[in-house]
């Protein structure tokens, strides 16, 4: 193994413009997915006498990069574990037209969904391409898994390329910038052929223009795969999202573009705290910035 200090300048980071390469890598398998979406009804999730998360419905296709946002305890996160089994929750998600709810962790992952958290889950341990590999390896034999090969199967090269890791391929997972853990954990996700992705904050801490990288390469995925945002961060949500859902104590509380949340009255109070009030003479030229548009910068 070879340790790269996360400061060495390496050229890193995703690339979009990979051709072939990652045609194969994205378009996996998918006979295995002809009803490529997510479909959630009457979802709800209880601690005790607490709901978390009460009767939402959410349905999100191939090709809509769907952002969720809302408040600290509005329920996002909670929804994506109850999504990937864990949470209990009563209900419906279903996705690949199979029912997600009740199932253990390992056989929704097998059914083409996967998840990030807020840290980063790689093996700081290894190397970025025996975490891939690892990853890649979810149908093979454990005693297959670190065995020496004389080559690196294909969909690992390919993912590789696709988030920008090739030249850090024989680095130490731990010594990785944060962006670029992030990055690596969402290679791992592709090998694993998740055609449901569901990333928690992933671009939390990083630098612009590691935000900037992380975006784009979301668009190229999210292209061909059902992808879904738990995010914070308004500036990145205004560049990249599709559509977004704005969630509040458990519930849906708007949906829509960016720019039908950003003017929905709801919206604005939540965020604001307080009720939008119409100001009979809106200012002009360069004060006349909407009030949604002052929220989210507020809240970013």
């Amino acid at each position: 193994m070879t340790d790269v200090p996360a400061t060495t300048e390496v050229e890193t980071g995703p690339d979009v413009e990979t051709g072939a390469a990652v045609e194969a890598l994205l378009g996996t398998d998918t006979s295995r997915f002809r009803h490529d979406y997510l479909e959630v009804r009457g979802l709800r999730v209880t601690f005790g006498g607490f709901v978390a998360v009460r009767d939402v419905d959410l349905t999100v296709t191939q090709g809509d990069l769907r952002f969720l946002i809302g408040p600290n305890g509005a329920g996002k996160t909670t929804l994506i574990d109850a999504i990937t089994g864990l949470a209990s929750a009563t209900g419906s998600a279903r996705f690949g037209g199979k029912e997600l709810l009740g199932r253990g962790t390992h056989r929704i992952a097998r059914d083409g969904v996967g998840r990030t958290f807020q840290t980063a889950s790689v093996f700081e341990q290894l190397t970025v391409l025996q975490n891939l590999d690892i990853a890649a390896g979810a149908r093979r034999g454990p005693g297959t898994l670190l065995r020496r090969r004389r080559g690196v199967p294909e969909p690992v090269e390919q993912a590789l390329e696709l988030v920008g890791l090739s030249a850090l391929r024989d680095t130490t997972a731990g010594v990785l910038a944060h962006g670029q853990k992030q990055w690596l954990e969402i290679g791992m996700l592709l090998v694993q052929d998740a055609h449901l992705l569901l990333l928690d904050e992933p671009v939390a801490g990083m630098t612009h223009a590691e935000r900037e990288a992380t975006g784009e390469l979301l668009r190229r995925i999210g292209s061909q795969r059902v992808v879904v945002v738990v995010e914070h961060d308004m500036e990145f949500l205004r560049s990249f999202a599709d559509s977004v859902t704005v969630m509040h104590q458990g519930q849906v509380l708007a949906e829509g573009t960016v720019a039908d949340v950003q003017n929905d009255p709801a919206v604005v109070e939540v965020y604001l705290g307080s009720p939008v009030v119409s100001d009979p003479t809106p200012p002009t030229g360069a004060d006349a910035t909407p009030v949604s548009a002052t929220a989210t910068k507020e809240n970013a």
